[in-house]
């Protein structure tokens, strides 16, 4: 019998899209996220379309947009070219995965959901708040920050997975005073990633639009290398996948990014696979939405 991939499924046309945004410049630490999209295309060959769990077989079609050219561009550079190939990709298809490149790419996608920024929805998975100060300019580490200045409210926004001594008094302060639902890596650990997802949504129904914001760094360090802002006691890999395949059922969510992988860290393909294996749990996900 014949082994078919996710690798198979990419067309040129589909209800789901995939979408390269390889940006590197910009990053707190330098690295070369720029180098995930191409990896987690190749990483697609070595996954079934078989979900043994659920005894289903995906058979949706995978449009393959390519790459926006950013390799190289600051953040601020790079904005309005990730921001139109998104928007593109989002008024053509129901869901828009976004391969990233570091976490600078979150901005423009945000804006590129085809509804006035007061309704757009945004879940983060992350170890981070991501609000450093933007007087130094656009980074990897501000998009948060950045979106709130661009007229985001705060309550349109929740975080999840916030992990200890990765962050500042600051920034929590920041984060609930304007009005971010904050969830911890303790409260994912203790109440389960459904639970804590499910109240995000809810916080959101206001909304009209909703991306996620998958930062690899959430997941525990040890299961995670090629991530450099990955810590010890992070989100288990498990879990994540969980809210992969669970955020991918949601109907109102239109755009999911994967950011702040960087493969010349990664250590026997490890996160290689689990990039890949996110993309699959993000299609099994879709696969279940009321058609």
């Amino acid at each position: 019998m014949a082994w078919n991939s996710i690798a198979d499924l990419i067309a040129l046309t589909g209800e789901v899209a995939l979408l390269g945004a390889p940006m590197e410049a910009g990053s707190v630490t330098p690295g070369r996220c720029d180098l995930a999209p191409a990896a987690v295309r190749r990483t697609l060959k070595r996954f079934s379309t078989y979900d043994v769990e659920s005894r289903a077989e995906l058979g949706l079609a995978l449009a393959d947009l390519g790459d926006v050219p950013v390799q190289g561009l600051l953040p601020a550079d790079g904005y309005e070219p990730i921001r139109n190939a998104a928007a593109a990709a989002v008024a053509q298809h129901r869901l828009t995965l976004l391969i990233g490149g570091n976490n600078a790419v979150t901005r423009p996608a945000a804006h590129a959901l085809g509804v006035p920024l007061d309704k757009v929805g945004l879940i983060t998975l992350d170890a981070h708040f991501d609000l450093r100060e933007t007087d130094q300019g656009l980074l990897n580490g501000n998009p948060i920050r950045a979106l709130l200045e661009d007229g985001l409210p705060g309550r349109n926004i929740c975080q999840v997975g916030l992990a200890p001594f990765a962050n500042t008094a600051k920034m929590h302060q920041d984060a609930e005073e304007a009005g971010i639902g904050v969830y911890t890596i303790t409260d994912c650990l203790d109440r389960g990633i459904g639970a804590v997802l499910a109240e995000a949504l809810a916080r959101l129904d206001h909304t009209d639009s909703i991306m996620v914001d998958f930062d690899i760094d959430v997941i525990d360090r040890g299961q995670c290398p090629g991530a450099p802002g990955a810590r010890p006691g992070g989100m288990p890999v498990r879990m994540f996948f969980e809210a992969a395949r669970w955020l991918g059922a949601q109907p109102r969510i239109s755009l999911v990014d994967l950011t702040e992988f960087d493969p010349s860290l990664d250590v026997g393909d490890i996160t290689a696979l689990t990039a890949g294996r996110w993309v699959c749990e993000i299609l099994a996900g879709f696969s279940h939405r009321d058609r």
